[in-house]
């Protein structure tokens, strides 16, 4: 009874730990950013010049309105660092504006949906 209990604990060990892995994205988004599981939504990143724009899905990418989310990104470029606050934009887009372009940083992305999850993401560009 001792090793069946063993046996069925770790198949849903395993069980989980391949579910969470199938959420540790890197993959390229619906726009061709990349996009990481952040709070319970995907989180595509798009950059262009110091613009910084998080694009949020769901589980089978359809958009996801960010009235209510609140988000900031940490753009770390060598030794510079800058925290950016991210404002819904549109319908499904959270957007701010560096001081300096984006292009080749680091960026951690923290996010809270409007039902109060939260999680970070980092990004390297």
């Amino acid at each position: 009874m001792k090793y069946a209990l063993a046996l069925f604990a770790a198949l849903a060990f395993a069980a989980m730990a391949s579910a969470e892995q199938k959420h540790a994205h890197g993959d390229k988004g619906p726009n061709g950013g990349p996009m990481e599981d952040v709070a319970g939504v995907h989180a595509e990143l798009l950059t262009s010049g110091n613009t910084i724009t998080i694009n949020v899905f769901d589980e089978g990418n359809k958009p996801i309105a960010t009235k209510g989310f609140t988000a900031a990104a940490l753009v770390v470029r060598g030794s510079q660092r800058e925290t950016v606050a991210l404002a819904p934009e549109g319908v499904n887009a959270l957007k701010g504006t560096a001081k300096g372009p984006v292009a080749g940083a680091v960026v951690t992305v923290t996010l809270k949906t409007a039902a109060g999850k939260s999680g970070q993401a980092r990004y390297k560009l």
